[in-house]
């Protein structure tokens, strides 16, 4: 496969002291491969663990490594946020930094890319508890049909997207809102989406967030926040 020109890669990262190295280490080793040009940006949302010192050492050791820091936690959108606005090259691609994708299979999503806008992962047998399925299956049906896109996956954080679409859509939600408003104003500015299935593996190390009640009230708040302003959106 040819190397893409240039590819921004960023992940959002909350008390991920046991994971993020690991995480940059795996980028670092796939990126020269596939991109002329590349870089690391891990985002760390506040972390009260090692996280920011550990990446501020791998960026010592690789010009590459770009950590952005947040004094207080954002919330996982304005994490993702962050990594979005700092990204300057021609694709960006996004994912978790708690290791429950394999990083390689980004290939997969750079084959697909004459296709369409946003290449986007779903995950193909999600390995979350029972009840993080059944919160995602209805939170999915729920924005799908209120914002009229379809999509297998809404929350799958493997996505891959074109800067022109970085360049006309910008997001506001500082929640688990912020794969809703990215795909929802993608969708209503015309762009085209193109789904790939990618495997998730269960998470080893670290607390997840996303179940978290404060998060589902804060997602549901900026839920209908989004639906005024998507249907005030010009097209």
């Amino acid at each position: 496969m040819p190397k893409v020109s240039s590819l921004s890669v960023f992940f959002p990262c909350y008390n991920e002291e046991a994971n993020v190295q690991n995480m940059v280490r795996r980028a670092q080793q796939i990126l020269p491969e596939i991109a002329e040009k590349w870089e690391i940006i891990p985002v760390n949302d506040g972390s009260k663990d090692k996280t920011g010192e550990i990446m501020n050492q791998l960026a010592k050791e690789d010009s590459n490594v770009h950590p952005v820091h947040h004094e207080k936690n954002t919330g996982y959108g304005g994490a993702v946020i962050s990594g979005y606005n700092a990204s300057k090259y021609d694709l960006v691609f996004f994912t978790d930094g708690d290791l429950q994708f394999d990083l390689r299979e980004i290939t997969l999503l750079i084959e697909r890319l004459d296709e369409g806008d946003l290449i986007i992962g779903f995950r193909k047998n999600r390995k979350d508890p029972p009840h993080r399925k059944l919160n995602a299956y209805l939170w999915g049906t729920l924005v799908k049909t209120l914002f009229g896109f379809k999509v297998k996956d809404v929350d799958c954080a493997f996505k891959l997207i074109k800067r022109r679409v970085i360049d006309k859509v910008q997001l506001t939600a500082g929640g688990a809102m912020v794969s809703t408003e990215l795909l929802a104003r993608a969708n209503r500015s015309g762009f085209r989406f193109v789904e790939v299935g990618v495997t998730h593996y269960p998470r080893i190390a670290g607390t997840p967030t996303g179940a978290n009640f404060k998060v589902i009230l804060r997602a549901f708040r900026e839920l209908f926040n989004l639906y005024g302003k998507i249907k005030n959106q010009p097209q």
